[in-house]
């Protein structure tokens, strides 16, 4: 899944020079599942007991895990969203998404989300082709 780019942002990319807002709603139009559940989790973040706020619930259809996977994929796009939300991502197989308060990147819940151990913790079958 790509994004559908309007002919002003393609004209704004061929001069050197895309806005963030003009991106960050390319992006928000173009892959809405995503968008949302990033919005969604950074506002539950700081109701949160813990450094993050995540998501266990798999996407309804192949159309947003796709989206999903897209933002996640894109360094532009995760980090225009992560400044946005003023969060920090990550990401563990097709749909745990979780953001972090920036200053806790790098503390020991964030260390222990990405690490080696909880990717294989958090497998199950059914993701086996997500």
């Amino acid at each position: 899944m790509s994004l559908t780019v309007s002919p002003e942002l393609l004209q704004q990319a061929s001069e050197g020079s895309v806005s963030e807002v003009d991106f960050l709603a390319c992006v928000r139009s173009s892959l809405p599942y995503a968008y949302g559940l990033v919005e969604r989790l950074a506002h539950e973040l700081p109701d949160q007991a813990r450094d993050f706020a995540d998501n266990q619930i798999p996407p309804a259809d192949p159309g947003e895990q796709g989206q999903l996977l897209r933002a996640m994929a894109s360094t532009a796009i995760r980090e225009a969203l992560e400044r946005h939300f003023a969060v920090k991502l990550a990401f563990q197989n097709c749909h745990r998404v979780a953001v972090f308060h920036p200053e806790s990147a790098g503390g020991e819940q964030y260390r222990r989300f990405i690490s080696p151990e909880s990717q294989v913790l958090n497998q199950q079958p059914e993701f086996v082709d997500c």
